[in-house]
This record gives C-alpha cells, structure tokens and sequence, in this order.
C-alpha cells in the first residue's frame, strides 16, 4: 500500500524525469524513439524510486535502458537540482522496461483470433510482479 506522499514522491519524480530523458534522447541525436516514464514507485523509506520506462519502438527498449542506466549518475544529480525545494534527500534510481503496452496488445491480439494463447501456451508470458 503506497502513502500519499509516496504517490506525490513518485509523481514529482515521474514529470522532472520524463522531460530530462527526453531531453537527452534529442542531445544524443538519437531519433526515432520515444520514451515516457509510466509510473514511479518509490519505496516506503524513500531511499528507492523504481521508474517504469516505456520505449516505443520496443525493440529498442532494452538498448535504451542500458544507456540510461550508463548514465544513471548524471540523471539523478539532474533530477536533484530540479526538486532541491522539494525533496530533501534524492532516492536512488531503478529503471526499468515497462512492458504492460505490448501484453496488452497480444491479449488484444488473441481476443481478436489472430492468436489462439489456449493452443499455444507459450504467446503470453508470465508477467513479472512490479
């Protein structure tokens, strides 16, 4: 169970961070991706903000979370300076691969009949608990 001001944390964090990945997707020169940060859960002690990345197209996903996490130092000094009024002490950072829009879309997919998941078990994978 997540507190208010977990929430407020999370959301804070989720707006500065959005607008400063992608601000270093265009200094990279890296064009033709998208990124946006789905959600932000950080936990109950504050020390940890686990922030779920959506990459579109996903086929770079992981590709992108590497560089990221290559340089997730010079994120959270970024991230710092933007919520210095607000945050006392910065969490450290968890980046991961938010993967809910492709499930969607292949539960989609065999609700439609394209793909049949009871004749081929093996279409929709065993989601991981976030």
């Amino acid at each position: 169970m997540e507190t208010n001001r977990q929430k407020k944390i999370g959301g804070v964090l989720q707006k500065d961070l959005a607008e400063i990945l992608s601000n270093h997707l265009r200094d990279s020169g890296i064009t033709g991706i998208l990124i946006s940060v789905s959600k932000v859960k950080v936990t109950t002690d504050l020390s940890i903000a686990k922030a779920y990345l959506s990459v579109f197209p996903s086929k770079n996903a992981q590709e992108i979370l590497d560089e990221i996490n290559l340089i997730k130092f010079k994120i959270k000094h970024e991230l710092a300076q933007r919520t210095k009024h607000q945050l006392r002490r910065m969490p450290d950072l968890d980046f991961f691969v938010d993967d809910s829009l492709d499930y969607i879309e292949k539960i989609e997919k065999s609700m439609k009949g394209e793909d049949n998941p009871i004749n081929q078990p093996d279409l929709l994978g065993r989601r991981k608990k976030s």
